[in-house]
């Protein structure tokens, strides 16, 4: 078990967490302890509480993803969240370290995914599809060294994947991502993407919350001296 966490954020109604990389955020058939539970687990030794704590999943990163999720401490914020994300009024971004230099140095791109349920990828088409999710990313270049490219992405949409399928789409698989088009993985198993901020209004409190995670300790992100 993680510990301790790295609590971003906490308050009656929200607790953000900097994910590490490889802890799920829900839990699912492998039965390894999801984050969701490590921050039930936080609240309840924190404040001495008994019995079951609530703690509401409103997003979530996959597994070797890192950086900011959020998670309501209540039912009201929980549905009040999840309108916030459903309505596209919160603002994301996420670094990348991808090993092609993209042809442009920033831009949009605009897919239509098609998610395989039972292969767990999704597929990006450039034109509408029967069965595809319009997507939308803006990136910028950051910087360049080593071999590797900082990429800022800011998705507009919310798909499963959306990052990781849309970079390799122009070309720019994230590094470390064997399944979307790198060839190497990173020593950790990870995949260069990390969750740097998220800011949205306070559900209760309705003032602007701004919510930053710093980059995992290894030497791909910390090439990069400022980050």
């Amino acid at each position: 078990m993680l510990n301790p966490l790295h609590i971003l954020y906490e308050d009656n109604h929200l607790l953000a967490i900097n994910k590490p990389v490889g802890v799920l955020v829900q839990g699912d058939s492998t039965g390894d302890v999801p984050l969701v539970e490590l921050g039930k687990n936080h609240i309840k030794h924190k404040y001495n509480k008994p019995g079951a704590v609530f703690l509401g999943v409103v997003h979530r990163l996959d597994r070797p993803v890192s950086g900011v999720v959020v998670f309501a401490r209540t039912s009201k914020s929980l549905a009040r969240m999840n309108e916030l994300f459903r309505a596209k009024e919160t603002q994301k971004t996420y670094w990348a370290l991808v090993k092609t230099k993209p042809a442009q140095t920033d831009g949009t791109l605009i897919h239509w995914l098609v998610k395989d349920a039972q292969k767990n990828k999704t597929t990006a088409y450039t034109q509408p599809h029967a069965n595809g999710l319009k997507s939308e990313l803006s990136y910028k270049l950051v910087a360049s060294k080593g071999g590797m490219h900082l990429l800022e992405v800011n998705p507009i949409t919310g798909r499963p994947h959306q990052i990781r399928v849309q970079l390799a789409s122009m070309g720019c698989p994230i590094a470390g991502d064997l399944k979307y088009g790198d060839n190497e993985p990173l020593p950790d198993a990870s995949i260069a993407l990390h969750a740097q901020q998220l800011q949205f209004i306070h559900p209760v409190q309705k003032t602007s919350v701004l919510i930053k995670a710093t980059v995992p300790y290894t030497a791909w992100w910390k090439a990069f001296d400022y980050l």
